[in-house]
């Protein structure tokens, strides 16, 4: 009777064991959002970035404090950084944001608008906290 009940709390044991490791495996989901330049930067493209961050920062200081939201300011011409042009279909200065689950994008949307809205910081904030909200939702 021993053994059975010892093989018994093994099993039980080993099943705890491995779904702990499976759970320790997850990651949470977090959303990256990428200012994407070149090495030459004019007045509206610095802006950008600033009012970029700064929707992010103001907006979502909690997810950027908790790592659930990032924000990279990446130089495409820099060496190794050239396969974002094609992974993001780039062609100018962008601000793109991913969806990353379990260590893998399973989403990315390309801010196409923040040139329209450039001259309108109000606008552009919004627009861009806007798109981040939806993609942190989508997150949770």
């Amino acid at each position: 009777m021993k053994k059975i009940f010892l093989v018994i709390l093994s099993v039980i044991t080993a099943i705890n064991i491995s779904s702990l490791a499976v759970a320790q495996d997850k990651q949470p989901a977090k959303v990256i959002a990428y200012y994407f330049h070149g090495t030459f930067r004019c007045p509206t493209c610095i802006n950008m970035e600033k009012y970029s961050r700064e929707a992010i920062d103001t907006n979502f200081k909690e997810a950027v404090d908790s790592g659930r939201l990032e924000f990279t300011v990446v130089n495409i011409e820099d060496k190794g950084n050239e396969h974002y042009a094609g992974d993001y279909q780039l062609y100018t200065k962008s601000l793109v944001l991913s969806l990353v689950k379990d260590g893998k994008e399973v989403k990315s949307k390309n801010l196409d608008k923040i040139w329209e809205y450039s001259r309108d910081k109000k606008k552009f904030i919004e627009y861009v906290t806007g798109e981040v909200d939806g993609f942190m939702k989508e997150g949770q």
